[in-house]
């Protein structure tokens, strides 16, 4: 993972690189009797670094059933929080969540509607990751755009307040999903509000947070 780079400033018609996006490997959970990874997204941006998700930092009682193996960004040497600029929230289920304490301060991009929800539902998330000491969200009804080419879009289904992250990059987008659909499957033939929306938007290439590889339209996957 390499360091974020000041913005280069070129002669006439230089063009800033277009925005690409790394997965992050985070923890695996034990589901139905097999391990699932979770991945968050990291995002570089010629104007910022910009963190998708921030997995799981530590064990909780609540989730012990899932029998978590964690790979905690605080973790990884290759990984500088002090290098993010802003964080978003896909949603605020707890595999989702649990890192933002590592970035006090930073701007955390959430859906009002999912904050809402996970302060106020029982049994919706782990409580004290979401309002972790230090933790500063930005509550956003509806669609944004957070940086030029980068946007939030709600994609209610997984949760009321999900939230996917469309990321242009001159050509097709590519879109950070999380939990909007947890298998190929479920894009393939989309059933859910957000699922229509996310094919929608003619992507290149989906990325999300239970899957090793993108997501990518029938016609633009090898055979």
């Amino acid at each position: 993972m390499r360091d974020r780079r000041p913005r280069q400033e070129g002669g006439a018609g230089s063009e800033a690189p277009p925005p690409t996006v790394t997965p992050v490997l985070v923890a695996a959970l034990l589901a139905e009797g097999e391990r699932m990874p979770v991945y968050v997204h990291l995002i570089d941006h010629p104007d910022a670094r910009v963190l998708v998700d921030t997995g799981m930092t530590q064990l909780h009682p609540a989730v012990a059933d899932m029998d978590p193996r964690l790979i905690p960004l605080s973790a990884q040497p290759e990984f500088d929080p002090a290098g993010i600029d802003v964080v978003i929230n896909t949603h605020l289920h707890f595999d989702h969540c649990g890192g933002n304490h590592l970035f006090p301060g930073r701007p955390i991009y959430v859906q009002r509607r999912e904050l809402d929800d996970a302060r106020g539902e029982d049994d919706y998330t782990i409580r004290e990751w979401v309002d972790a000491p230090g933790v500063q969200y930005v509550p956003v009804d509806g669609a944004v755009e957070v940086l030029p080419g980068l946007r939030l879009v709600p994609a209610s289904g997984h949760t009321r307040g999900s939230q996917v992250v469309v990321v242009e990059t001159g050509r097709r987008p590519v879109v950070i999903a999380g939990d909007t659909a947890v298998f190929f499957a479920e894009l393939d033939e989309p059933r859910t509000e957000g699922q229509r929306l996310v094919r929608a938007l003619d992507p290149a290439e989906v990325w999300l947070s239970h899957e090793h590889e993108p997501w990518r339209p029938r016609t633009d996957q090898h055979v």
